[in-house]
């Protein structure tokens, strides 16, 4: 069973997304969210997957794909990691990402499946990392970080864009 990191093993930065990620059995937490996200866009129309909570703010769309990005930018770091590579890796601009989407021309549910696709290869990916490489550590954005913080990321940071999604998006 994969053991929460320690602090040491992130940036603080981090500390928002490992903690909304709770005590007990990861993967069902992750697969949990997964339905979770399924159910939740699904069914969205396009003109809701178009709402903004506030003009400045990314719409449904966006905001599942920086999810789905992002997943695969933590998923790729995790990876190299886990496999004793030390090279530092970059950071990256989630606006920049956003910015040069093609949204408007995907469905939601086209964006949906390709967040599916991400996050099968996230669980493939986490059974072929071995218990002594979770701790392995390597540099991401200048920061020493763990295969297993990056774990814990993934699911915490979908878990807060969730929780975004009913506090600001849903009440809209």
């Amino acid at each position: 069973m994969l053991q929460r990191p320690d602090q040491e093993e992130y940036n603080s930065y981090f500390e928002t997304y490992i903690s909304q990620v709770p005590e007990g059995d990861y993967h069902s937490f992750l697969q949990n969210q997964l339905d979770t996200i399924i159910a939740l866009f699904a069914e969205m129309s396009e003109e809701k997957a178009l709402l903004r909570y506030a003009p400045d703010k990314w719409s449904l769309k966006e905001l599942l794909i920086h999810i789905t990005d992002t997943e695969r930018i933590m998923s790729y770091r995790m990876l190299r990691i886990a496999r004793g590579d030390t090279t530092s890796l970059p950071g990256f601009d989630q606006d920049i990402f956003i910015a040069n989407t093609n949204f408007d021309v995907l469905s939601i549910r086209d964006l949906l499946q390709d967040f599916q696709a991400v996050r099968q290869a996230t669980f493939t990916l986490l059974t072929t990392i071995a218990e002594s490489a979770w701790e392995r550590r390597g540099v991401s954005s200048d920061h020493p970080i763990s295969a297993r913080a990056l774990a814990y990321i993934i699911a915490g940071h979908a878990q807060h864009h969730l929780n975004v999604v009913h506090t600001r998006y849903l009440q809209a």
